[in-house]
């Protein structure tokens, strides 16, 4: 019997050292975890501060700090937005803007200390360094328009206006006589769009819908629907831009878009010499140059569209008399170019008046 209780403790024994040693001291199945890396921490910049606005062609001066006594980085690197520009010498860097186009850019400085990374960054904005010279303008002629006319889109095609109008249950794509404001030829949308900028482009007429991110392309001759397309934005303004189509969605954004696909290929950022140009609405181009009715004013901005840049502002103010107000009348949108004929028309939403004009 003793030898039986003396065989079971040995074995008791072994069991117990063999449980411990597996646990360790720590409950069964715990893993052993690795010491956690810091995050590390090396520079932020001190200026510019966030959405600071520069003025274009200025030389900005990119102050940095270095977050902790102990650690100098190894070299510290400028770059704005995905473009190296160099290193730091020091703690500051002397950036020009003779290059940047007008809007927001990403400036980042890019610290190294033994192989390792960190990135600091603000976003600031560019404004116009050039003041918009100030046109005016005379009335040519006057032509009669349809006063439920609630213009959205407008452009001169083949002799005639092509106009978009707007608001639930009334929008429709047009064809009207210019010198009597007679519609030839109409197609409404379904009550629950909002019909707004429309254009040409290789024989089909692009329109959009405001809140819908929808829009239609028609044969220009029949106005017989070919396919619609999607869009992630508002739809505001169209037109085309050499082969493409750029529109707007009411920020101060342009957004160049392929007419097949309606994908977005960039973004053009409007600005003149105060900063953001807001509510940009129908668009025509002329001479090269987008024009844009800023909605809610009877101004139009004339913008570059290779830089985004304001150059100039048509003051459409008086067109109307007392006796052209009505009801109904709403804001100043729709211009439409004659390009063989160098003739310019504007008119409104509601107006009983098309104006042919000559701005200088």
């Amino acid at each position: 019997m003793k030898e039986f209780f003396s065989l079971w403790l040995l074995v008791a024994s072994v069991f117990a050292t063999f449980f411990s040693s597996c646990t360790n001291g720590k409950n069964p199945g715990t893993a052993t975890k690795s010491p956690t890396k810091e995050t590390l921490h090396l520079v932020r910049i001190t200026y510019p501060i966030n959405g600071t606005m520069i003025d274009l062609a200025d030389v900005v001066n990119v102050e940095i700090s270095f977050l902790t006594d102990s650690i100098t980085p190894d070299s510290v690197i400028l770059f704005v937005g995905n473009n190296k520009v160099g290193p730091f010498e020091g703690k500051s860097f002397a950036l020009s803007t003779n290059d940047f186009k007008v809007g927001t850019h990403q400036i980042r400085a890019a610290a190294w200390y033994r192989g390792e990374r960190q990135t600091a960054s603000v976003a600031v904005k560019v404004k116009s360094n050039i003041i918009p010279s100030k046109l005016s303008y005379r009335i040519v002629n006057t032509f009669p328009h349809d006063m439920q006319a609630y213009t959205q889109g407008l452009f001169f095609f083949d002799g005639n206006l092509i106009e978009s109008t707007g608001q639930k249950g009334e929008s429709s794509l047009r064809r009207v006589e210019l010198k009597t404001g007679k519609v030839l030829q109409s197609v409404n949308l379904e009550r629950q769009y909002f019909g707004e900028g429309a254009t040409l482009f290789n024989d089909k007429i692009y329109q959009l819908t405001w809140t819908s991110r929808k829009g239609f392309v028609y044969d220009a001759k029949t106005f017989s629907l070919i396919h619609s397309f999607d869009y992630p934005t508002q739809g505001w303004g169209l037109v085309r831009y050499n082969d493409n189509l750029i529109m707007s969605d009411g920020s101060n954004i342009l957004y160049i878009v392929e007419p097949e696909s309606f994908t977005e290929i960039s973004r053009l950022e409007v600005y003149d010499n105060n900063g953001p140009v807001y509510q940009l609405n129908e668009l025509e181009l002329i001479n090269g140059k987008v024009w844009a009715n800023v909605y809610q004013t009877d101004k139009v901005a004339i913008i570059d569209p290779e830089t985004g840049i304001v150059l100039s502002y048509v003051d459409f103010s008086g067109l109307l008399t007392e006796a052209d107000i009505h009801r109904r009348i709403d804001v100043l949108n729709g211009i439409a170019w004659d390009e063989k004929g160098n003739r310019l028309f504007v008119t409104g939403k509601y107006w009983p008046k098309l104006f042919e004009v000559e701005v200088y």
